[in-house]
């Protein structure tokens, strides 16, 4: 054991992995980046990988004007921190791989199906998720101590603290190892037991499907719903505003994980979100949600 905690002391994370450049996969990005690291980034397409770039560049630009404790870095520093792919097999030669993907366990399955046939076999995943099992994850692959949960909350480089799970099977060593990579980006780490939806989203959709509901009801506005949880309670956003930014897509389907999970009437979709969602207005990603962003 000695042995094993000096030689995670002594590892020097060259490139990071990061599988999948929606929201979470840029902010990922940006962070690794601006503290000093180079990321692998893969998605399916080109275009879609571009429009990430622009965004971890603008991310660049304003990370030090939102956080006192973020460096400056130049455009070119940070471009040359980054390489594009749509494939897979280029993550061959990464010390540790985070995987964003959407929130679905076919397409899940899939990814850790080909991550376990193109990696070197002592590499960790870190499963970037907010509801589904990481022991349900580790079972996709023949290393499945090798897997880990990170939920990591948005913007991803502005929050100094992530929820990371821990699976039946994940191993010491694989914590270990991703503590040491959270050290690196300043960050601090939770440790909880694997349940689906772990402890922040069991709660915060909760919140965030009952605040449909309540709109839904036409109990009061959005702005009245946020505004009182912001002034009565503190909170820096309301529920609404909090699903907006996350995505009404991804909330809607870590809802029903949550209810496929524990079969339990609590997290049954507020039909208004999955509405919204069916109409394409998925929050601030498109433009449109429970509000309007004209600057989209």
């Amino acid at each position: 054991m000695a042995a094993e905690c000096e030689e995670m002391r002594k590892i020097d994370f060259k490139s990071i992995g990061v599988l999948g450049a929606g929201n979470i996969g840029v902010g990922v990005v940006t962070d690794l980046v601006l503290h000093g690291l180079s990321a692998i980034v893969v998605d399916v397409s080109e275009e879609i990988l571009q429009r990430a770039q622009v965004e971890v560049l603008k991310n660049i630009r304003s990370a030090p004007l939102l956080s006192k404790s973020l460096p400056k870095i130049r455009k070119e520093d940070a471009q040359a921190r980054i390489v594009l792919t749509t494939e897979l097999k280029d993550l061959a030669r990464c010390d540790f791989v985070i995987e964003n993907v959407t929130e679905d366990w076919d397409i899940k399955k899939r990814i850790y199906e080909s991550l376990e046939r193109a990696m070197p076999p002592d590499v960790c995943f870190g499963a970037n998720t907010s509801c589904i099992s990481i022991t349900q994850i580790g079972s996709a692959t023949k290393r499945p101590a090798n897997v880990v949960g990170i939920h990591l909350m948005n913007p991803v480089h502005l929050k100094p603290t992530v929820e990371v799970i821990r699976g039946v099977h994940t191993s010491d060593r694989t914590v270990d190892i991703l503590l040491q990579l959270f050290s690196c980006l300043n960050k601090e780490a939770i440790l909880v037991e694997d349940m689906p939806g772990f402890v922040s989203n069991r709660i915060s959709h909760l919140f965030m499907n009952e605040a449909a509901f309540v709109l839904q009801d036409r109990v009061a506005s959005a702005e009245k719903i946020d505004a009182i949880f912001k002034k009565c309670f503190g909170h820096k956003m309301g529920p609404l505003e909090t699903a907006d930014l996350i995505g009404l897509d991804t909330v809607m389907r870590s809802l029903d994980v949550l209810y496929e999970s524990f079969q339990d009437p609590k997290y049954r979709c507020c039909p208004l979100l999955r509405k919204l969602v069916h109409a394409g207005h998925l929050g601030r990603k498109t433009g449109r949600g429970f509000y309007v962003y004209p600057e989209t």
